[in-house]
């Protein structure tokens, strides 16, 4: 990491870098559910931002790449959902990151389609993903997360299915919107530090929570 650091600049002080990871389900049998939101923000970020998401590293599609001064690595594991923390505690350790320089993007089925919110730390709440994640990092839960509401099954709808359905028009529209909100909410934090940028950032997401919360999808 410090020879690739070194080639951006070699005159001023570098800020910490920070780890990006997306959690999802690996193949095209996956893509454009609600489980692989996380995937999705890695890849609207890489893209609005130039950064080529075209090497493997560590059970992960993997990306780096700096906006502004700050260099950033993208990640999306391919252990598949349940086993994402094989791939995300090996990756910070490599690069020797403190947690606190570790968020992760994951789907949320408690916040309404397209609502985001982001936190310093938590639990898994039920999201094996997270899990895997939290346990691979020898149970510290202090990183932040991005969290992508995909909204909740609808009636007796089992779980499991919900999260592995592909999106109707109306909610695909919303998480298109929010995966734009997303990238601009990571430019900010990049820009401005973590707590300035979820404070603005979660505030805007609260009034549209209260807007959508009631809207069919």
């Amino acid at each position: 990491m410090l020879n690739w650091l070194s080639k951006r600049c070699l005159c001023t002080l570098v800020p910490r870098p920070w780890l990006f990871v997306g959690l999802g389900n690996p193949g095209n049998k996956y893509a454009g559910t609600r489980h692989n939101v996380g995937f999705e923000m890695i890849d609207a970020f890489a893209e609005s931002q130039g950064i080529p998401m075209n090497t493997s590293y560590s059970k992960a599609i993997f990306g780096k790449g700096f906006v502004g001064e700050v260099p950033v690595f993208l990640a999306k594991p391919q252990t598949y959902m349940n086993l994402s923390g094989e791939s995300t505690g090996p990756v910070a350790a490599y690069y020797k990151l403190p947690l606190s320089q570790v968020l992760v993007f994951h789907d949320d089925m408690t916040l309404p389609c397209g609502v985001l919110r982001l936190y310093d730390k938590g639990g898994h709440g039920s999201h094996k993903g997270l899990k895997s994640v939290i346990y691979h990092f020898r149970g510290n839960r202090e990183f932040p997360r991005l969290r992508i509401g995909i909204g909740s099954p609808p009636g007796q709808m089992d779980p499991k299915a919900f999260l592995l359905q592909k999106f109707n028009l109306t909610a695909r529209q919303r998480i298109d919107e929010a995966l734009q909100e997303g990238v601009d909410a990571l430019k900010l934090l990049l820009s401005k530090g973590f707590a300035e940028s979820a404070k603005r950032f979660n505030k805007e997401q609260k009034y549209k929570h209260l807007r959508v919360q009631n809207l069919p999808v």
